[in-house]
């Protein structure tokens, strides 16, 4: 039997090339090669795609591009029967890329379109939330273009709404990069300028004291949820070395050790949360916990979540019993599940 191709794409052009880097080692080599054959296809931080034969061990380092061989997008058809994307943050996590699989006619892991550009955009998806009747902490939306004229007006409006302390996120932009937790003006003017460097959206988020919890959702129509899992930081906040680099500064128990109404409440809200952004194939869904009230508050869903050796997605499955290499597999699976109904959807009259 042949067997199928899975072209595992990676880098990109995104503030996370690294991550994704990373992320893509782990996935080549949980992949089975006893089922299915691998392609390791690679985009350099100027957008060129490459395809690349050597040794899985030059991918995190960056040391692959020195002999991968130029391709262009339309020989993808040619050299693999599915598509993995492995690529974090914008052209590759916003929809962008998802499109372009579309376009060709591709099957592939992971959310499509609609999913991926929504969840991308953290304002989108908190609009969304609310509209779904979820709960999801207070936010404010500016617009870069908008700070050099009227900084000292935006911080008023900011500070008239939200109480400090207040973290600022750049809105199309995941694994922590950009984000500022702040705790006064001079903090927030700061803050705003450094988001503004990766996005023309800005968020402005209320601070909860609360703990970090998550879980990862796989399927389609029918989602299962995984365990929860809690990110506990001895950073000041759980930052981007913390997530793919340096795990040192914090520490991860799952099962997170909440009451079982909660723990089984975090799994509910992931589900409908899921559902309501219509995502599909794998997500990872990151919630608050308030330490006072012991309110759930969605934060964000992360449609291609970090899957190096200190990610936490991977984890959470394995906790409940599906391995790294299982989970692929699944996830391999419900992308194809997802092409063969579209497929078989009238889609002309």
């Amino acid at each position: 039997m042949i067997m199928k191709r899975i072209g595992v794409i990676f880098g990109g052009r995104s503030g996370e090339h690294e991550v994704s880097l990373l992320s893509a080692a782990s996935v080549i080599e949980a992949i089975d090669r006893n089922k299915y054959q691998v392609v390791m296809i690679g985009i350099t931080r100027e957008g060129q795609w490459k395809l690349y034969l050597g040794e899985l061990s030059e991918i995190p380092s960056g040391a692959w591009e020195e002999t991968a061989e130029d391709i262009t997008v339309s020989q993808l058809k040619d050299l693999a029967d599915f598509i993995f994307p492995v690529l974090h943050g914008p052209y590759g996590e916003d929809g962008t890329i998802q499109g372009l699989f579309e376009m060709l006619d591709m099957p592939y892991a992971g959310c499509g379109v609609l999913a991926s550009a929504l969840c991308m955009d953290k304002v989108s998806a908190k609009k969304i939330f609310e509209e779904a009747g979820l709960p999801t902490s207070r936010y404010k939306l500016v617009y870069s273009e908008d700070l050099a004229e009227h900084m000292e007006e935006i911080i008023a409006d900011i500070e008239a709404e939200l109480p400090y302390v207040m973290f600022v996120k750049p809105s199309n932009m995941g694994s922590s990069v950009g984000i500022s937790k702040v705790r006064n003006a001079d903090e927030l003017r700061q803050a705003l300028l450094l988001a503004a460097k990766y996005d023309r959206r800005i968020i402005i988020e209320e601070g909860i004291d609360c703990r970090e919890v998550e879980t990862g959702v796989i399927g389609n129509h029918k989602p299962q949820v995984a365990a929860v899992g809690e990110i506990v930081a001895k950073l000041d906040f759980y930052d981007y070395t913390a997530k793919y680099t340096d795990d040192s500064g914090t520490e991860i128990s799952i099962p997170a050790q909440l009451p079982k109404l909660t723990y089984e409440k975090i799994r509910t809200l992931a589900k409908e949360a899921y559902r309501a952004c219509d995502c599909s194939g794998f997500s990872r869904i990151d919630f608050f916990v308030d330490k006072k009230t012991g309110e759930v508050y969605i934060n964000e869903i992360n449609t291609i979540p970090g899957f190096t050796k200190y990610s936490m997605f991977p984890k959470m499955w394995e906790e409940m019993g599906v391995g790294f290499t299982e989970l692929i597999e699944r996830i391999v699976e419900f992308g194809y599940e997802r092409y063969y109904a579209k497929n078989n959807r009238q889609t002309v009259l």
